[in-house]
């Protein structure tokens, strides 16, 4: 199951480069192992970032009041769409020491 998180007003519409809209890009960032896999991700204005759960144990991407994925079960998926530059640590509400950063140019 794929649980969507409303086109989030984290990270404004799309970048221009060279006076044409950049072209979306698609981001997976694994859970597994008790930790997002990378542990760091760079993404640009309009990409779509999904958080894959490897693990046997639930997970959140929490950051704060920004988004949540809410609970996501074993191969279950969460997806936002960042829409404004900046760096959001985030994490899993249900394994605190879960911890990764989200950098939007």
């Amino acid at each position: 199951m794929i649980r969507r998180v409303a086109a989030i007003t984290l990270l404004g519409a799309g970048a221009l480069a060279a006076g044409k809209p950049a072209v979306p890009r698609r981001h997976v960032v694994e859970i597994r192992g008790m930790a997002f896999v990378p542990a760091v991700l760079q993404v640009a204005r309009g990409d779509t970032v999904i958080w894959v759960n490897r693990d046997i144990v639930p997970h959140t991407a929490t950051a704060g009041k920004a988004w949540d994925t809410g609970t996501l079960a074993r191969e279950e998926r969460g997806v936002i769409v960042s829409r404004r530059p900046g760096r959001l640590e985030y994490g899993c509400t249900l394994h605190p020491t879960m911890r990764a950063t989200l950098i939007t140019r």
